[in-house]
């Protein structure tokens, strides 16, 4: 007598999709490993050397924190944000381009799964990058200063690299969804990201800006990414720790909402 697949069976099956999707944006950057890790390494390498060696001794803060440490954290969370967006994004735009895009409607996946997949992608290559990053400004630290950073709270400073990086990879796949040619796609990068990233407190802190200057910061969501990060590697912030836990929470959940309706009604022609 045939046996009736239970419940736990169709479960299984489900799922199925969702991880050889992720499995798949995995391998798509682990092929390429040194264009997608190395050369945003390349570039904290020199962020730091410019900024935090070059002109980071006549810098001071009122904190009396080494500039060069106050740097580390931003460009953690720089790193982390950034290739999280570039990983959505880039999978969906060569998706469009080669058609792959299209499958996805009749292939046995969800809006939602196909939103966490794409983002958790985005997540572990940005937390990779992150990692690296940080091992680099180590180096710096104990070459410079003589001694390594240290970090306040691990949990705290994974739980920010996740928060950011889910969302800023839901912005990607956002972006990439409605940009209808390869030059849009790159405008929203050079005039939408990366600015809100450089303005959210990578490179200075809000105490030495003006007053007019420190309440336009307070309402870029990055600025509270980027402190929170800050806060679990040195124990210092610019915005109170709650206040940067509840505004990132919360733009996670407006950028999930805006991903869901993107893959749910977006364009899935071929470009």
């Amino acid at each position: 007598m045939k046996q009736k697949p239970s419940s736990d069976n169709f479960s299984h099956l489900r799922w199925n999709p969702f991880l050889s999707l992720l499995w798949r944006e995995i391998r798509r950057y682990l092929k390429v490993v040194f264009q997608t890790v190395m050369t945003p390494l390349v570039n904290s390498a020199l962020y730091l050397l410019i900024f935090g060696v070059s002109l980071g001794s006549s810098i001071q803060l009122q904190s009396g924190i080494p500039y060069l440490a106050f740097l580390i954290p931003g460009l953690v969370m720089m790193a982390c944000l950034n290739n999280a967006f570039q990983n959505a994004s880039s999978s969906i735009v060569s998706g469009k381009f080669s058609g792959d895009v299209e499958d996805w409607k009749v292939v046995p996946l969800s809006p939602s799964q196909i939103v966490w997949a794409l983002s958790f992608g985005g997540l572990i290559r940005g937390l990779m990058v992150a990692a690296l990053t940080f091992l680099v400004g180590q180096v710096f630290m104990k070459v410079e200063i003589g001694e390594y950073l240290g970090i306040h709270s691990p949990m705290t400073l994974l739980f920010f690299l996740m928060i950011g990086g889910l969302a800023f990879a839901k912005i990607g796949l956002i972006a990439a969804f409605y940009a209808k040619t390869f030059d849009q796609m790159s405008a929203i990068g050079a005039f939408v990201i990366t600015p809100l990233i450089f303005l959210g407190g990578v490179f200075f802190s809000l105490e030495n800006l003006s007053e007019f200057w420190q309440n336009v910061s307070l309402y870029n969501p990055m600025l509270y990414f980027i402190n929170g990060v800050r806060y679990a590697v040195l124990g210092q912030t610019d915005v109170p720790l709650v206040k940067s836990i509840v505004v990132s929470c919360l733009s996670l959940v407006a950028f999930h909402a805006a991903a869901y309706y993107s893959v749910k009604n977006g364009r899935f022609q071929r470009w």
